[in-house]
């Protein structure tokens, strides 16, 4: 049976989108048809027609057509990282200038989050998500998308940063939250848009680093740095967004592939974030089933690894292992057919959520087609995000360019051209792509002289250079575009190095030697350390820009030119060259140690070329903050603000998540040019065991078009989760001390503080595995042993 299941999957093409016929079909009269039913009856009642042969058909990423059912095939993987991707099996673009053809490309998340709007990126991925489901329509897309990628950037070296908003973990929780109400919709809603996924659960974050791969990683983390670090943006994702799935990962986690953890996937996701709705499914990663078997060595064999699996609660393979071995499993007792049911019901409920089975006039996404796709909207958006996300680091008052009819702009460097450069990975075929020489000569009465200089990553050769050195004598303003890109970093790809090549440095020295003004854009989403730029006066300006998308160019000049104010912040730590050689990528310590200076902004030592959140702007702010309580008192009585959870209605199923209070934040333009502000608000204080972190983010909100002698107010919600801290246990606990709550960074511009009194209260926990996996496969513990210590 086996070897029938595999010929069915050779013929499963790309295409994805029949639906069941309910109307005349062979299941016309089931209860899956019945749309008065719950999705889990109407699940159930579907398993219950299927042989055990077709079931576990159904449990690989790509399920083939089960024609006695009139079942259509179905590919439940789909990218959409940051709009509708090539390169999965999911979805299918026709030929440019053809309907779906393209689609519409925004810029990576590194990006996107350092706009710190989560309205924006709601309407981002919902556009992402009208544009599948069109694609979907028309049969060239699947309805499940497996994103978003959730881990923080916990080391800057990490190919997949550019992926994930930052390195913090409230900011992506809050990100994650915007995003799922974007892909998803509304959680009351009869039909999901589509499925988002929160992946790679959890501590993934390394890919390919001095031949650690990630397949066999096994990240040591203590339980106060899972509970503190790696978990909140999951839980977020299980607690708060509902998001309908989630991935688990290649890499194990203190000895335990995380595919394999039912402590991980039961205990902590279903259990005890309640994230337990029948149409709520795990996905493993592309093959990471097989790694719990080799190169793991966690099983013996084949079958053991999918038991593992299955029992632990993972419900879809991405590959074929399930397909290949589950039913050899479940003859050995390894697993149930219960189990296995279980895991269709949840894939299938999550159809039927989708409106799969259902009539096509019932539903108003089955009307979405191509004029749904890349319409001017989504374009202005995609623009939108681009400049929203772009941050100014430096500006000797260079910037905004005075460009005059005449003068001429020599654009130089290996991003100075870039178009497919500026999408970032996961990546979609747009419409367009402007790169920022397009952009520039786009302008009227303007000269642009153009040479690609010096090449990106170890390439040492000059062989560019004078080309670009004479085009830069010819110009009265030089401008380097430059960085790191997916030769450097990507899924499977690590850096080693932080800092600008060798020769790269070398060139932009010879470039300010000429004595023109010179602005440098910085490219990618890794931190690339630019130090040597901040200090060089020869240099006057410098911009960040990730990887913005298909607009990319045009936002870049369009700040330049003054025509739009930078009011992005970094979402990481921007650390010196050296930090790279301090500590190990495989060092999953957050705090300072002998081997380590300590990660992201909260627990770094050492000082940061740019700190986290940091962003000039065109303009002068200036800010007040109060703290909008019942009480005018600033000392609060921890055993009340506990008491007063009570209260609230509907009633609260997590302590953590009880309001404390709001900030009312007002922010001045001091200056002559209108601006967004971004108000980010940092905790720190004496409160809580020693070591303390710097500070943490806690709340934020993005100010739109702040004009010049005016304010603007933003609220800012604080709950009792914004003031605690995690101990060694895993505990989030609520403790008595004083606390300052500041607006900005580097300055800060405002702050309140405050007191808390009375007993410590825990919030909530980060529940600790027993000594043994009772679901996986009994393997003998000098093996584990053994295992642990490789």
């Amino acid at each position: 049976m086996v070897n029938q299941i595999l010929a069915a999957l050779l013929l499963v093409g790309s295409a994805t989108a029949l639906f069941p016929d309910c109307v005349k079909g062979p299941m016309s009269n089931n209860t899956v048809c019945d749309t008065t039913k719950s999705p889990r009856e109407r699940a159930e009642a579907f398993v219950k027609l299927l042989t055990l042969q077709e079931k576990v058909s159904l449990t690989g990423n790509t399920s083939p057509e089960i024609e006695r059912l009139g079942l259509p095939k179905y590919e439940w993987w789909s990218e959409g990282l940051h709009g509708v991707a090539q390169g999965n099996p999911g979805i299918t673009f026709a030929d440019f200038g053809k309907e779906f053809g393209h689609a519409t490309s925004f810029p990576m998340p590194i990006t996107m989050g350092a706009a710190f709007d989560d309205e924006m990126i709601t309407e981002v991925f919902k556009v992402v998500g009208m544009e599948a489901r069109a694609f979907n329509n028309a049969n060239r897309g699947g309805l499940d998308y497996w994103t978003p990628n959730v881990n923080p950037f916990r080391d800057p070296r990490w190919g997949r940063g550019q992926e994930v908003a930052g390195e913090d973990p409230f900011h992506i929780g809050s990100y994650v939250k915007a995003l799922v109400l974007g892909l998803q919709g509304q959680n009351e809603d009869q039909y999901k848009r589509t499925i988002a996924t929160c992946k790679h659960f959890t501590a993934y974050d390394v890919e390919n680093w001095h031949g650690m791969e990630r397949y066999e990683f096994d990240a040591k983390v203590s339980i106060q740095d899972l509970a503190e670090y790696h978990a909140p943006s999951f839980q977020a994702c299980a607690r708060e967004a509902n998001v309908s799935a989630f991935m688990c990962t290649y890499n194990a986690v203190n000895g335990i592939p995380t595919c394999a953890d039912s402590h991980l996937l039961d205990t902590i996701l279903r259990k005890h974030w309640k994230w337990e709705a029948e149409e709520q499914w795990v996905t493993s990663d592309c093959d990471s089933v097989q790694t719990i078997f080799a190169p793991h060595g966690y099983a013996h064999n084949p079958e053991e690894a999918v038991a593992a699996a299955l029992n632990a609660g993972v419900d879809v393979n991405c590959g074929i292992y399930y397909q290949m071995h589950l039913e050899k499993a479940i003859a050995q007792g390894l697993t149930t057919v219960e189990k296995l049911d279980r895991a269709v019901v949840r894939q299938y409920s999550s159809l039927i959520r989708l409106g799969y089975f259902d009539p096509a006039d019932k539903q108003p996404y089955r009307a979405l087609g191509w004029s749904d796709v890349d319409t001017k909207e989504a374009r202005d958006l995609a623009y939108k995000a681009a400049v929203s996300g772009i941050a100014l680091l430096k500006n000797d008052d260079i910037l905004p360019l005075k460009l005059k009819k005449g003068m001429s702009v020599a654009v130089v460097g290996e991003w100075g051209n870039a178009t497919k450069q500026m999408q970032g990975n996961y990546l979609g075929r747009p419409a367009y792509l402007i790169s920022p020489l397009m952009a520039f000569e786009k302008e009227p009465g303007i000269t642009v002289n153009y040479a690609f200089g010096c090449g990106g990553g170890a390439d040492p050769r000059t062989d560019e250079w004078a080309p670009a050195l004479e085009a830069a004598r010819n110009s009265d303003i030089i401008i380097y575009f430059g960085g790191i890109d997916n030769e450097q970093e990507a899924e499977a790809k690590d850096r080693n190095s932080i800092g600008w090549t060798p020769s790269q440095k070398d060139f932009m020295q010879h470039l300010a030697s000429l004595g023109k003004p010179m602005v440098v854009a910085q490219m990618g989403g890794g931190s690339v350390d630019s130090a040597f730029i901040r200090d060089d006066s020869r240099i006057g300006g410098l911009l960040w820009g990730g990887y913005p998308g298909q607009s990319g160019g045009q936002a870049l000049v369009d700040i330049m030119l003054g025509r739009v104010a930078p009011a992005g912040r970094l979402t990481t730590t921007q650390y010196p060259e050296e930090y790279a050689k301090q500590v190990s990528m495989l060092d999953m310590g957050m705090r300072p140690s002998k081997t380590n200076p300590g990660r992201t902004y909260m627990w770094y030592s050492g000082t940061p070329t740019y700190p986290y959140g940091f962003g000039l702007h065109y303009t002068n702010f200036s800010a007040s903050v109060s703290l909008d309580t019942k009480t005018s008192s600033n000392t609060f009585d921890i055993g009340k603000l506990i008491a007063a959870c009570d209260s609230y209605s509907p009633k609260l199923n997590w302590l953590d998540l009880c309001p404390f209070a709001s900030l009312k934040v007002d922010v001045t333009n001091d200056g002559k040019t209108t601006s967004d502000y971004s108000a980010l608000a940092f905790v720190s204080g004496e409160y809580g065991p020693l070591p303390r972190p710097h500070k943490k983010l806690v709340s934020y909100a993005r100010l739109h078009d702040v004009a010049p002698g005016k304010a603007k107010s933003a609220e800012l919600k604080l709950t009792l989760n914004s003031l605690s801290r995690v101990d060694e246990q895993g505990r989030r606990i609520l403790y008595p001390g004083k606390y300052k709550i500041a607006i900005d960074t580097t300055p800060e511009l405002a702050e309140v503080e405050f007191v808390l009194e009375g007993d410590e209260v825990v919030l909530d926990y980060y529940p600790i595995a027993p000594s043994e996996d009772e679901t996986a496969p009994v393997i003998e513990m000098e093996r584990v042993q053994q295992i642990m210590e490789l």
